[in-house]
């Protein structure tokens, strides 16, 4: 899911050679109602409305359009989160950190490198052409909210995007103000430490320690700390047909960078291949307790090429064999 304001900025941003109406409506929003971020849509939705857009219009500067229309105040606890922090360092951080307020679908990594700090988006899926305008008109909402609270004029380093590029650059390089190269293999903007470490105009350290406590308090109530031992499971059981699955895929498919990914599960005391041994023993004991599933479908199913693995495995979770387990465990 993602807020229906980016849908709303969009279609604002196109400009009056589209319909904006009939646009609005067929993503299942009022063109009359008032803008209310609260309001979440499927991202699927929000890609083919974009590709509606470009349907109507040339949507090479759409993005960038979009992007720069952002304001921090559009972005609630978080965009005065953002002009609080004192530092721009410390802004990136706290949409690494509390994005999940706003999408459902992109995660954020701060990544340091030799030349700078890359403030990576990573969003999972076909790179449909809704996909690749939302990740433009991501790198450019953040540089635009950038500039709203840097006391001298923002732009990153190098900007990379993975798909391809339109026919001209020229929009591009002129609205970030550095060579954007296409084709690369992340969705990033490369930051000097210059820039990151100047004194935001509007830092204020006590109301950052209030709004951070706040947002704390929202990723509580959508359950985004509470939930990831279970997103990662559900994603696990679901790829163990194919095999053991490896934690950059799982991390891939919850749209984090592995390195996010395990991070977070540190954070809350988890580790990958203590769930994915869990989880291989829960899907193992469930599907025992229905006749339907063979032993050898239940050791397919729970990433084993060989029923004898199956079961020394099995054995050793829980003390008895699948057999024995099934005979104790009839179907309710």
């Amino acid at each position: 899911m993602i807020t229906s304001l980016f849908a709303r900025k969009m279609v604002a941003a196109a400009g009056p050679g589209i319909d904006a109406r009939a646009l609005l409506g067929l993503a299942g929003l009022d063109h009359d109602a008032p803008w209310d971020p609260k309001v979440m849509m499927p991202d699927t939705v929000y890609y083919e409305l974009l590709e509606n857009i470009a349907k109507q219009a040339d949507v090479t500067k759409l993005p960038l359009q979009g992007g720069a229309s952002m304001r921090c105040d559009d972005y609630g606890a978080l965009g005065l989160a953002w002009k609080a922090a004192p530092t721009l360092m410390g802004s990136f951080s706290r949409v690494e950190r509390y994005a999940r307020l706003w999408t459902s679908v992109v995660e954020y990594e701060l990544r340091q490198t030799d030349r700078g700090t890359l403030f990576i988006l990573h969003r999972s899926g076909p790179r449909r052409l809704g996909m690749r305008l939302s990740n433009e008109a991501t790198l450019a909402s953040a540089v635009s909210i950038s500039r709203q609270v840097c006391p001298t004029r923002f732009a990153p380093i190098e900007v990379y995007l993975t798909h391809d590029p339109p026919a001209t650059l020229q929009h591009h390089e002129a609205y970030f103000g550095c060579p954007v190269y296409f084709g690369s293999d992340l969705d990033a903007l490369l930051i000097s430490r210059e820039a990151l470490a100047q004194h935001n105009i509007l830092g204020d350290e006590g109301i950052t320690r209030f709004l951070l406590s706040h947002l704390e308090a929202e990723l509580r109530e959508i359950g985004d700390d509470d939930t990831l031992e279970t997103l990662t499971k559900n994603a696990i059981a679901r790829s163990l047909s194919e095999g053991l699955p490896k934690m950059a895929d799982i991390a891939r498919g919850l749209g984090m960078s592995a390195r996010s990914f395990h991070r977070r599960l540190s954070e809350h005391g988890l580790s990958f291949q203590t769930l994915t041994a869990t989880t291989r023993r829960e899907l193992a004991e469930g599907l025992l307790r229905d006749e339907q599933y063979s032993l050898t479908e239940i050791a397919f199913l729970t990433g084993f090429s060989e029923q004898s693995s199956f079961t020394r495995a099995f054995k050793r979770w829980v003390g008895r064999t699948p057999v024995s387990y099934r005979k104790n465990h009839p179907t309710a």
